[in-house]
């Protein structure tokens, strides 16, 4: 099948924004990235630290006991995954809580998926399961709630900006289906250039990338947690210092193709770009959420417990065995991979801010 502008109903020459482009190659029903192909796994595009392993969301499932124990063991609780993948976090996540009689009683345990294909692929892994989908937060009315994402948020498509004598230029895309993709610019909405001088971490810089998406989809989670208390916990590729270019990357096979080869792969390779947890921790303090300091995905592992997690396992484990968690733990711990790359958020609404993994 030849992937063509015409699946997307994007007009040839016609200019439309980045974050836009992005959303129409990624969720279009039935011919968008996420809507028609499992990413996940060695036989997919791209692999996330749930699929590396089990450890990664054991620990995460460990961290939101002791959230639920400083929130007091309310009885009823929260849990929201945002972007839950093939459902392998929230398999070990259901199985660690049964662990806890008193929170197995108390907590909702909640999947938001806007895949119907992933939300198929969920159900038949965890059918059984007093896990619940949504596809909004509105059945959430009473308790404490904890949301987390791992990899959510870079998958929100961005808006990009050239700063050019002061003024915003709003990054664009047209399609010919002679040359491609071309890049175009064109003046930048006046509510967009309003919003983004409100924030401090993007003063200075020439290049700007906006979640305005991705905003939208935080205003939802913060006013929630913001009536009800909790938190949130994102884990993703990101930065703390200013990059000040383009961060959007493709991603097939388990390999970064070029952007340019993009046109000749579309709805057949992913799009992300890279989060500013600079940006994220301002926006979360404008809503009046706490934030923890950002800690790496390694100071967050390991202040959680994994290494000793794993000499524990290593007890019963074959040589062969413990060869293979010894290079999944390097993928998840190395400052050089996932360890350094990926950064964690956790930004809440308590009275008690003493919550593990942080500094």
């Amino acid at each position: 099948m030849t992937y063509n502008p015409g699946y997307f109903n994007l007009r040839l020459k016609k200019l439309i924004p980045v974050d836009e482009f992005i959303e129409k190659v990624l969720y279009e029903p039935k011919i968008g990235y996420y809507t028609k192909k499992i990413p996940f796994g060695s036989q997919g595009d791209f692999i996330t630290a749930p699929t590396i392993s089990n450890l990664f969301s054991e620990i995460i499932s460990i961290w939101v006991v002791s959230v639920w124990e400083k929130l007091g063991k309310p009885k009823t609780f929260n849990f929201v995954e945002l972007g839950p993948g093939d459902g392998s976090l929230a398999k070990v996540f259901v199985n660690t809580i049964k662990k806890f009689p008193e929170l197995n009683d108390s907590i909702n345990i909640y999947l938001y998926e806007k895949s119907k294909l992933l939300s198929n692929l969920q159900k038949k892994k965890l059918k059984g399961s007093k896990i619940k989908w949504i596809r909004n937060f509105d059945k959430i009315k009473k308790g404490p709630v904890i949301f987390f994402g791992n990899e959510f948020f870079d998958a929100i498509p961005i808006k990009q900006f050239l700063v050019e004598k002061k003024s915003l230029l709003e990054k664009c895309y047209s399609v010919d289906p002679a040359s491609g993709l071309d890049e175009a610019y064109q003046k930048a909405n006046r509510e967009d250039v309003k919003k983004i001088k409100t924030f401090k971490a993007l003063e200075g810089l020439k290049f700007i990338e906006f979640p305005k998406l991705g905003f939208l989809e935080l205003d939802k989670i913060v006013k929630k947690i913001n009536d009800l208390s909790g938190g949130i916990l994102l884990i993703d590729y990101g930065y703390l210092n200013v990059i000040n270019r383009s961060t959007l990357q493709t991603v097939m096979k388990n390999k970064k193709i070029d952007m340019n080869h993009l046109f000749k792969n579309l709805g057949r390779a992913d799009i992300s770009s890279l989060v500013n947890f600079s940006l994220l921790k301002e926006y979360f303090l404008k809503n009046k959420l706490k934030v923890k300091k950002i800690v790496s995905q390694k100071f967050f592992l390991e202040k959680m417990g994994i290494i000793e997690r794993v000499k524990v396992l290593e007890k019963n484990m074959t040589f062969k065995q413990k060869e293979y968690m010894s290079l999944t733990l390097r993928r998840l711990l190395n400052k050089e991979l996932m360890g350094g790359l990926f950064k964690v958020i956790f930004a809440f609404k308590s009275k008690n801010s003493n919550f593990l993994g942080f500094k």
